[in-house]
């Protein structure tokens, strides 16, 4: 299970909070640890997920120097002012060494990635001589290890080719082919296990009664937690009872390292959400100076963390890719990066009041000047779910903004390598 630093049970700590985004952030980050748990794995199940241990390399690459292109292998002691000529004495091909001496005045017809012979330390492009039936005619100047790659350039026997903590991606698993390396240590993958609450819900496939809505926060949280390698636990629709949310938590306690309930959070909704959680462990309820979002519930219960997000569709999203995301990533031993955030042009004017931090969805395009812009979705509303399916970023507006003219310079957080 994931180490977790306790704070104060939600009794003693209720309301109390109104913390900025940063400060949120910080203390989830500052409270939690990587789990224990590691596994060996074959390169292939490796890809996307987190190296417990660094991967050393066993050899050099390239094992041995090679051509980097197709040409002709000298001696760079035959270097002479250009022109002049050399007489060819065999060929090496990738994979097929030439295994004869290269003796002074002579040279071998070679491929890329052929092995250069023992003899010679130059080569030279096939486009830059000319050929003749036994020798070649170098008509431009050379210079002595040109078009070599030497052996251990790109990786060195004992190098550190990939960190611990680094989250494996299809270059890593070709890196370390290359190296011959058939397995790695990794993380085991996190168990999260998720729920949403609320009599007002229905299943996909029910009918929908007065006053019900199909669940949505369950297939959003779905698709957020797959894309991270995570054995995911779907435990359904959980309804407004205490028996009911008791067991809902106790049972995922025991199944998983994280638990993330969404609805039930703002203050004076579902009391017995508040007590029961006081109940069952440790979970502090804050107030967050942000748009959408504001209420969020953190800590542990038994030995799983625990996430509360707000019941609006958007602002589980938000939540979730702020506050939750990188607290997974930690805890699934992944190096902290950071997000991606870049400034440019807003094309809209956008409303806002100074004091919250807001998340708005906007589009970040190219203009026909091949300038990156950005503008909203349109409404900003935390149920309208459609805005974050329309859009490709975040834009970021601070809590001293208080609304911006179109064409104003906004930070944002490109979904690409986030969601």
């Amino acid at each position: 299970m994931a180490e977790f630093t306790p704070q104060p049970s939600c009794a003693d700590d209720v309301d109390h909070n109104n913390l900025t985004v940063k400060q949120a952030s910080q203390r989830i980050h500052d409270l939690l640890s990587p789990i224990s748990g590691w596994q060996k794995v074959s390169l292939r199940q490796a890809l996307g997920q987190v190296l417990h241990q660094s991967v050393v390399s066993p050899r050099q690459v390239p094992p041995y120097d090679n051509s980097a292109m197709d040409g002709y292998a000298f001696r760079s002691d035959d270097i002479k002012k250009a022109p002049f000529s050399l007489k060819n004495v065999g060929v090496a091909f990738a994979g097929k060494p030439y295994q004869g001496q290269v003796e002074a005045g002579q040279c071998v017809r070679i491929m890329t990635g052929a092995k250069i012979p023992d003899d010679c330390d130059t080569v030279v492009m096939q486009e830059q001589i000319e050929a003749h039936e036994q020798t070649i005619t170098l008509h431009t100047d050379v210079t002595a290890g040109q078009n070599v790659r030497l052996a251990g350039e790109d990786i060195d026997c004992g190098d550190t080719v990939l960190p611990a903590g680094r989250r494996i991606t299809a270059a890593d698993l070709g890196l370390l082919a290359s190296l011959g390396i058939a397995e790695v240590v990794t993380y085991r993958p996190l168990r999260v296990a998720f729920f949403s609450t609320g009599d007002e819900l229905c299943g996909l496939g029910e009918n929908l009664g007065d006053g019900q809505i199909y669940d949505s926060n369950r297939y959003t949280l779905f698709g957020m937690l797959s894309q991270l390698n995570i054995d995911v636990i779907d435990m359904g629709v959980v309804p407004d009872n205490k028996a009911a949310l008791r067991i809902a938590l106790q049972q995922a306690s025991a199944d998983a390292d994280v638990i993330i309930s969404s609805g039930g959070v703002s203050v004076g909704d579902a009391d017995y959400v508040k007590d029961i959680l006081a109940e069952l462990g440790q979970v502090n309820f804050w107030k967050i100076a942000m748009r959408p979002g504001r209420p969020l519930a953190f800590g542990q219960i038994d030995e799983a963390m625990f996430f509360g997000l707000p019941g609006n569709p958007v602002s589980v999203m938000v939540t979730f890719y702020q506050f939750v995301q990188p607290a997974l990533k930690r805890l699934a031993g992944e190096t902290d990066t950071g997000p991606i955030i870049v400034e440019v042009p807003c094309d809209n004017a956008i409303k806002k009041r100074a004091g919250r931090f807001e998340f708005q969805r906007g589009i970040l395009f190219r203009n026909n000047e091949g300038q990156l812009r950005v503008s909203t979705t349109g409404a900003q509303g935390s149920g309208i779910l459609r805005s974050m399916s329309m859009a490709n970023c975040f834009i970021l507006l601070d809590e001293n903004c208080d609304g911006l003219s179109a064409g104003s310079l906004v930070n944002v957080q490109p979904f690409a390598g986030l969601v």
